[in-house]
């Protein structure tokens, strides 16, 4: 009874393997021939360049009021002291707080992101979804971003078919 299930468990296991369709894209190389893509790259480049500049200036700030604070404590009274740690501790956590508010998990960098780029990848997903469906693929993998797919054979890469579903002309 036991290698009848085995048996019957193997063949149909393995006709439904062998149903299975799949496919691959290389989001990578359909982001890279999507020209709002660049755009919001771009912009997205632009203002992370500005925002980091503003950090970095707020720090440069904050280590040359350390130094001199440093430099300088030995000759000042208790008063003055404690009120230059905490002007330098304020500026410390400004520091932080603006850096967190630009770059941080629900930052002002992640929302441009989600507003610039997410239409692009939606766009894309939809796309995909249409090719997968028209060609009853049961799996679409993508190879792009630190994937786990070691081989893939070119003939399933979509990634041409779904830059046309977009209206793109591939290069």
């Amino acid at each position: 009874m036991k290698s009848l299930f085995l048996i019957l468990f193997i063949a149909f296991g393995t006709g439904f393997v062998n149903a299975q369709k799949y496919a691959y894209i290389d989001s990578d190389y359909i982001l890279s021939n999507v020209p709002a893509y660049a755009e919001a790259k771009e912009k997205l480049d632009k203002l992370a360049d500005r925002w980091t500049k503003e950090i970095e200036k707020r720090y440069e700030v904050l280590n040359k009021k350390k130094e001199n604070f440093a430099q300088e404590e030995v000759l000042l009274p208790k008063e003055e002291k404690k009120k230059r740690k905490e002007e330098i501790e304020k500026l410390e956590q400004e520091a932080m707080q603006m850096q967190k508010m630009r770059f941080g998990v629900n930052g002002d960098y992640f929302k441009k992101r989600q507003q610039l780029i997410k239409p692009i990848q939606d766009q894309i997903y939809e796309a995909m979804q249409k090719i997968a469906s028209k060609r009853n693929y049961s799996f679409v993998f993508d190879k792009a971003n630190q994937s786990n797919l070691i081989y893939a054979d070119s003939k399933y890469d979509i990634s041409n078919s779904v830059l046309k579903e977009m209206g793109i002309s591939v290069r």
